[in-house]
């Protein structure tokens, strides 16, 4: 082998020592980013966590598989039957987070994809148990106490997991086509029903309110006839008549013994 030859072969091995020197310094080293937990295997084998920040790892024979523990929004559709036996479509949104002190124990019995495997069927099952604890109608009238349900019973489901669940909001209730026709006829005839109470109070307000003005004005010529006797009856009368007259004869007059008569002839 001549100069040269030696020389390429100790380049080689310079580089090869170079790159593999490179691999291992910077395969021993990563950083798992805030939000973040780090499962360290090695060998396949779950040996332990890694918090966010820098680490080091045995390049080769150790790994860090990364899961996510922030707070994830999830949007789930899911069909069940009420207790009258409708057919309801629901519409969830759900947060929920993985707890950082199990990211080890659902890796290694469950995987990273624990959403699809976990919280999905959760959901699912207690959508259809607690909907089925309630008819249709009480699904919309009480539906604050139905999502409440919900979010207990998922979480007690979810819990044993270290899958923490924040929030439920029921985004939809969707019911069939022949159950909102009902709805709609149901509510159709109570507003008539309410237009026709009130129309019907309407005229008995109006009908006390004439009532109480006849009596006002039967009272008020009651009171006036007993003041005419207690003046003096027929005098009182023509006194009122003197004051009240014009000047001039009437053309007949009517007395109690005097008969009408035409004065004119």
């Amino acid at each position: 082998m001549n100069e040269e030859d030696k020389k390429f072969a100790k380049f080689i091995k310079i580089a090869v020592i170079s790159i593999v020197s490179l691999v291992l310094i910077f395969g021993a080293f990563g950083i798992v980013k805030a939000g973040d937990r780090g499962v360290k295997t090695r060998f396949g084998a779950v040996v332990g966590t890694v918090d966010e920040g820098l680490y080091i790892k045995i390049p080769f024979i150790e790994q860090v598989k990364k899961m996510d523990i922030k707070v994830q929004k999830d949007e789930v559709e899911a069909n069940a039957a009420s207790k009258d036996l409708q057919t309801v479509s629901s519409k969830l949104a759900i947060n929920y987070n993985l707890s950082p002190d199990y990211t080890a124990n659902i890796y290694k019995t469950v995987g990273i994809d624990y959403k699809s495997r976990l919280v999905d069927p959760a959901v699912q099952e207690s959508v259809k148990a607690v909907t089925a604890k309630y008819t249709a109608e009480e699904l919309i009238t009480k539906r604050e106490l139905v999502r409440d349900e919900i979010k207990a019973l998922l979480s007690a489901k979810m819990l044993p997991y270290g899958v923490i669940i924040s929030q439920v909001n029921i985004t939809n209730f969707d019911f069939s086509q022949s159950f909102n026709q009902a709805i709609e006829a149901k509510v159709t005839a109570e507003q008539s029903a309410l237009a026709a109470k009130n129309k019907l109070e309407q005229v008995k307000f109006e009908a006390e309110q004439r009532i109480t003005t006849a009596k006002g004005e039967a009272e008020a010529i009651k009171i006036q006839a007993q003041a005419i006797q207690n003046q003096g009856g027929a005098e009182y009368v023509n006194l009122k008549w003197v004051e009240k007259w014009n000047g001039q004869l009437p053309s007949t007059t009517l007395g109690s013994n005097i008969p009408m008569i035409n004065i004119n002839k």
